[in-house]
């Protein structure tokens, strides 16, 4: 099969396609022929060398979390069929611990992430496969699951509910957009920021209430306040964006971060913290439950994954290209059996 590798890590340049041998599924395994795989903000900061994760020692390293398609073959004990089509939850858990036990499992004390499907065909574990109804597409469903479950994680844990007002600063980016769609579909009103007011104006026609064109953190804060105290705040940008979304909200809202983007620290107001009784919670992707309820959503047209563009399997090195120049509004998806 072919695979779209990482053999230096060196940004968009280093992918390559190379050749490697067919998978064989060994107990409790799927071989799924992936015919969709989004590519994420994760994948490119492997690429470009900013992961603890993979080194030069991994290479050539095959990435791609967000892989759907039709199960080709099965190991004993595997709970799915040849030629059912699906879409992979990427969470890896150790399955004892007391979060695998209890839930949520992504708070599992070994938490982790499939990687490696970017490829023809993708070795997954059988029971992290979520079968797809006839009107959900694998393309639709490879939006899913690492942006779209992240953000509706984010939102439930919020307790996000009709009418509230949720922030979302760079509403343009994956989560970004996938949370103002979310938040759309239960109720929710949104204001988003970003720096491209043609970018903004595609995500209005997702769902945006209020579109800023700011990135400044002290005129994004007056801007958010003529709109009104958010309930709750999405960030997907950390840095001083964390400190804008706290002073913002009303008393009492709730913020979850889920991200680096703009800076791995962030600096906060303790006293408005506090006297404010607002929360500010960290949150990583979501649960195989959420991933199946956002299936279902899809399923019953109460929204659809925006996708910005497709890329057959020797072009991935341009969907990254792509992603890093943030051009694009919606998921970058590579198409491995196209």
């Amino acid at each position: 099969m072919r695979a779209a590798a990482f053999t230096d890590l060196v940004g968009p340049d280093g992918v390559s396609v190379v050749d490697r041998p067919d998978p064989e599924p060994a107990q409790g395994q799927a071989v799924v022929d992936v015919d969709a795989c989004a590519i994420n903000r994760h994948d490119l900061w492997i690429l470009d060398g900013d992961s603890a994760m993979v080194d030069a020692a991994d290479l050539p390293f095959v990435s791609g979390l967000d892989v759907a398609g039709v199960v080709r073959a099965v190991g004993d004990d595997a709970s799915v069929d040849p030629g059912d089509r699906v879409v992979l939850c990427p969470n890896e858990t150790c399955g004892v611990c007391r979060f695998c036990r209890d839930g949520p499992e992504n708070l599992c004390a070994e938490f982790s992430l499939y990687h490696g499907g970017l490829a023809e065909q993708a070795v997954v574990a059988a029971d992290r496969l979520v079968a797809l109804p006839d009107g959900v597409d694998t393309t639709t469903a490879a939006a899913l699951p690492t942006a779209y479950m992240t953000a509706y994680h984010m939102l439930r844990r919020a307790d996000v509910s009709p009418g509230d007002l949720v922030f979302v600063p760079g509403a343009t980016g994956g989560v970004g957009v996938a949370g103002v769609q979310l938040a759309n579909a239960m109720g929710a009103r949104t204001v988003g920021t970003s720096s491209s007011s043609s970018k903004l104006a595609q995500v209005e026609t997702l769902g945006l209430d209020h579109a800023l064109e700011v990135t400044d953190p002290d005129a994004m804060r007056s801007a958010v306040a003529d709109v009104g105290e958010p309930d709750a705040v999405l960030n997907h940008l950390g840095g001083p964006y964390t400190a804008v979304g706290l002073d913002v909200m009303r008393r009492g809202g709730r913020m979850l971060v889920c991200g680096r983007t703009a800076g791995g620290t962030s600096e906060i107001d303790v006293p408005d913290l506090f006297l404010g009784h607002k929360r500010v919670e960290g949150s990583t992707m979501g649960t195989q439950r959420d991933l199946e309820r956002l299936v279902d959503l899809v399923a019953s047209g109460t929204f659809t994954p925006a996708v910005a563009e497709t890329y057959p399997l020797e072009e991935t090195g341009a969907a990254f290209a792509a992603m890093q120049k943030r051009e694009r509004v919606g998921k970058l998806v590579v198409t491995p059996s196209a």
